[in-house]
């Protein structure tokens, strides 16, 4: 395995690369005869060392060794999964969180709404009318310094009057060296020319997940002001609410993190890296062929279409089908 990608996979784990230095020289030379030499082996100062050596310890890398001084490896297999089961857990308590928060997202709305008046009371402030949110959107984006974050779902006007940028604002903070990340609902990939420009977005640097059921839609600017577009983006009266309460954005903000963590990545490739068979067979993965049946259509054995597959699948850094079908649909890859 590369070097780069263990780094990457580790540093997921919750554990840096202090920490893989460590571990593989506990691994290398089990009993080491003191944490002075670790220390130097591994070129740490010794409370640095001992620092890395208690998470190791907290994460199940390491039990006490026959020298006090110095810890065992466990073995990695068993490190492993036992630090996997933790982050399962850990997601299906982050994913109860999240089912909270998406159902209290609609009371708040209607609790801020009947509150706010028009008026910015305890840091929110009520926008109506489809030209004034545009404004108060594009405003936020051109503060932003450090970092856009967007939940993107239906319904959608024709004219899109909702408060949600069009590709053209969100490219821009991209171009300053702002960081823009969106999620967006399944559902939307479905109204036509929006996939193919979402792809758009994505080859000018915009970061795009694809979510299920996203409850709401909102605009998080530098984790400090949030906007809630309205429900009825074709409601000429509608009224977004702009948030920079910290209590409330402390609520958003998190609800924006737990969404993306359970997106789909939609990464990047070219299109000439993609043949036309490739593209018919993306074409059929879509329809949703079962692999016999695609092997039937193409004229070749079941087993040549799965290594196809798999091959797409790597080249589109993609881990299922569908993954690899949304790639394809944001490209305009699929053939008619």
């Amino acid at each position: 395995m590369e070097r780069g990608r263990l780094d990457a996979q580790w540093q997921a784990l919750g554990l840096g690369t202090e920490e893989l230095r460590v571990y593989e020289a506990l691994l290398n030379v089990p009993e080491h005869p003191s944490a002075e030499a670790l220390a130097r082996s591994v070129g740490l100062s010794v409370p640095r060392l001992a620092a890395v050596l208690d998470h190791l310890s907290e994460r199940g890398f390491t039990r006490p060794g026959r020298a006090a001084a110095v810890p065992a490896a466990v073995a990695p297999a068993t490190a492993l999964r036992s630090l996997i089961h933790l982050h399962q857990a850990e997601l299906l308590r982050r994913s109860a969180e999240l089912e909270e928060l998406t159902g209290a997202v609609d009371r708040m709305a209607a609790h801020l709404l009947s509150s706010a008046h028009g008026a910015p009371t305890l840091g929110i402030e009520t926008v109506r009318g489809g030209e004034a949110i545009a404004s108060r959107v594009a405003s936020l984006l051109v503060s932003a310094t450090e970092e856009v974050a967007l939940l993107d779902r239906p319904p959608y006007a024709s004219s899109e009057p909702d408060g949600m940028p069009s590709p053209l604002d969100v490219t821009e903070p991209v171009r300053r060296g702002v960081r823009v990340r969106t999620v967006v609902d399944r559902e939307g990939l479905r109204f036509p020319g929006r996939a193919r420009g979402l792809g758009d977005l994505s080859a000018h640097g915009v970061q795009i997940r694809v979510g299920t059921d996203l409850p709401t839609k909102l605009i998080t600017v530098d984790r400090r002001v949030t906007l809630l577009p309205p429900t009825d983006a074709a409601d000429p009266t509608a009224s977004a609410l702009v948030v920079s309460d910290s209590l409330l954005s402390n609520a958003l903000v998190p609800l924006f993190e737990a969404i993306w963590e359970r997106a789909v990545p939609i990464g990047s490739v070219s299109d000439s890296q993609i043949t036309d068979e490739e593209r018919e067979l993306l074409t059929m993965l879509a329809s949703g062929l079962k692999d016999e049946a695609i092997a039937r259509r193409l004229d070749i054995h079941v087993h040549t279409v799965r290594r196809r597959i798999t091959r797409l699948m790597q080249l589109l850094n993609t881990q299922t089908r569908f993954q690899a079908g949304v790639q394809a649909a944001m490209r305009g890859w699929l053939t008619v």
